[in-house]
């Protein structure tokens, strides 16, 4: 690319911050709590839509007539939330955000999460105020690989798809950032395939690897 981006905007869960292990961790401690073991296959989503219900009923299913649902979701809800009280950014994107605020690029967030999640788990680790723009999944129709959430991103930093670099973590998020007109950079989640994301234009095992400098000039 012949000129620094105007914004790199950066999904959450996986990416900014391994939710993905710890919700992980956390429907693993619970399904232990009931005798059993939580089957992998299936598990994470193929799209950014909240399926949390839809695991619960898994689990109710294994269980059977003596689930109780609220006492399960506060008790793994109360686990996740011990698990957070330590997580940080992922390794290396501190960094990064370093190099944004000196190369003068905004940093956004498009994440299918809920704002209060986002802003919340930002908040704790005093990063909040670094993201010029949030956008959330509560905020647009469709989840990702639906652009809806970039493109909202976009219309609220005021720049063409063209001026911005997405950085993701998934198939579908890649997928969404390029249907909205995005270059992407991805860095899978420990859960995906490294394959499943060789459509994005540069794909990282880690954003320790190489600076964002010699990403973004290469």
């Amino acid at each position: 690319m012949t000129s620094l981006p105007l914004a790199i905007i950066f999904d959450f869960d996986g990416l900014l911050m391994d939710t993905e292990s710890t919700m992980l961790a956390s429907w693993r401690y619970e399904w232990q709590q009931w005798g059993l073991e939580l089957e992998l296959t299936g598990f994470f989503a193929d799209h950014g839509g909240d399926i949390t219900n839809q695991r619960y009923d898994v689990l109710s299913g294994a269980v059977g007539s003596t689930y109780d649902r609220e006492l399960s979701h506060q008790r793994r809800v109360r686990y996740r939330d011990q698990l957070h009280r330590s997580l940080d950014l992922a390794p290396g994107l501190r960094d990064w955000l370093d190099e944004t605020a000196r190369l003068g690029i905004e940093a956004a967030v498009a994440s299918s999460s809920p704002r209060p999640w986002v802003a919340g788990h930002l908040e704790r680790v005093g990063l909040l105020e670094r993201f010029t723009v949030i956008a959330t999944g509560d905020e647009v129709p469709r989840h990702k690989p639906a652009p809806d959430i970039y493109e909202l991103a976009l219309t609220r930093l005021g720049i063409p798809a063209s001026d911005a670099i997405a950085v993701e973590d998934t198939a579908h998020g890649v997928t969404a950032a390029q249907a909205a007109g995005l270059r992407c950079i991805a860095i899978p989640n420990p859960f995906v395939d490294p394959g499943r994301v060789a459509h994005a234009d540069v794909v990282l095992t880690s954003a320790i690897d190489r600076s964002l400098s010699d990403v973004l000039q290469h």
